[in-house]
């Protein structure tokens, strides 16, 4: 047997293995670095975060990422270049951080790597009859292996394509695994650059499971202030607060058809951008609003998707325990708005489950590669969507 095999079987095997997991989202606000001690698989899976820690971008690095982030036109020469240098990037901070927390490489048993994404293109969005669904993300397993020294899995999303799945949202599964309790229906709201939730209900039944993007979470927000105000994101909805809703605007806003389309569905920065702010506010004519009015309207426009979608599956007079997390769960307006539209929900965060909320969608993947190394599929039912299948490709040191 190989050498490397053998190792992999020998760190697959062991009765505790301490995983790093990694998340960089469409926010790209830096690599979120979770170091956690796995045990068990499936229903029985124990995790605990050991280490997190957010490894910051520069802003040269951010802007290399955004030259090829959700474009339909764009330098083939620089995603080829770039699928390299985000690999390289994140082992750097990957080596830093376990110098720091004084942990060897040696140590640690695997990585578990999401990649950035640069594109999400479900069929519903593309709209081409030839052409399945497709997402891509970069960020190569390989170089992470070889530049960390330890066995990365990456790539996560194209198991889910290939067993008929939009390769998004991926959250249920982990969720499924980590945070499933009997007697008690939760909503796990994930709040990043799209909001998404997974409904765990009470009697444990992994066949009414789902998971699905409900529309944009921090996406517009953030997009519109690192445009006009030159700053990454809108800290504590400081401009939002001095805004007001505009009616019209979000009317406009809320006519999409995706907003229509059944559970589960999946979308992304591709559909909700500037130019889609841009095509609303030509068409409520509200294209002179204050830009604080825009905000406070944004704003109010992403907590209204999140709470009609919660409604939908719950009813009007939705009773559900919401455990947030994500960027979008620090926007204090945007929280206080769906405690409003959402009054008989009770409202937390994964921080009462004892997983950092922050660190959660880093955690997830180190929970899906510790299936796909020591698991089993979990059956989730023939439904569209929610394939049963292990992801992530296998990446060895040497």
């Amino acid at each position: 047997m190989n050498a490397q095999i053998q190792k992999l079987y020998s760190k697959a095997a062991k009765p505790e293995r301490l995983i790093i997991g990694l998340m960089s989202g469409t926010s790209m606000d830096g690599l979120d670095i979770a170091l956690c001690s796995v045990s068990e698989s499936g229903a029985d899976t124990n995790i605990q975060i050991l280490k997190f820690k957010t490894g910051e971008y520069t802003d040269d690095f951010r802007a290399k990422i955004k030259a090829v982030f959700s474009k339909k036109e764009v330098d083939l020469q620089l995603v080829c270049l770039m699928n390299e240098h985000i690999a390289n990037t994140h082992a750097i901070l990957i080596n830093e951080t376990l110098a720091e927390w004084d942990i060897k490489n040696e140590s640690v048993d695997f990585i578990a790597s999401h990649g950035q994404t640069i594109f999400h293109a479900p069929k519903s969005l593309h709209q081409l009859a030839d052409y399945p669904n497709g997402t891509l993300q970069i960020g190569d397993g390989d170089h992470i292996a070889i530049k960390t020294g330890i066995i990365t899995l990456s790539d996560f999303r194209q198991k889910h394509l290939a067993a008929g799945g939009e390769g998004a949202p991926l959250a249920v599964y982990g969720d499924y695994l980590m945070f499933s309790k009997a007697g008690e229906d939760r909503v796990m709201l994930n709040i990043g650059g799209i909001a998404n939730f997974t409904y765990l209900p009470g009697n444990m039944d992994a066949g009414a499971v789902f998971s699905t993007d409900v529309g944009p979470g921090n996406t517009l927000m953030d997009q519109y202030m690192q445009k006009h105000f030159n700053q990454f994101y809108d800290k504590n909805a400081a401009v939002a607060l001095r805004g007001e809703l505009n009616p019209q605007l979000l009317s406009a806003l809320l006519d999409c058809g995706f907003f229509g389309l059944d559970f589960p569905k999946t979308t992304g920065p591709e559909l909700f951008n500037l130019e889609y702010l841009t095509e609303a506010q030509e068409t409520s004519s509200t294209t002179n609003i204050s830009k604080e009015n825009v905000m406070a309207t944004l704003c109010h426009f992403s907590a209204e998707t999140i709470a009609n979608a919660i409604k939908r599956c719950f009813g009007v007079d939705a009773h559900a325990q919401v455990f947030m997390s994500g960027g979008g769960m620090h926007n204090p307006l945007l929280v206080t708005l769906l405690q409003k539209k959402l009054p008989f929900c009770n409202f937390l965060t994964t921080d009462d489950l004892n997983i950092n909320p922050d660190a959660k969608e880093a955690v997830l993947f180190a929970v899906l590669a510790n299936e796909t190394l020591c698991g089993k599929p979990i059956n989730f039912g023939d439904r569209k969507g929610v394939p049963s299948v292990c992801m992530g490709k296998i990446s060895l040191p040497e």
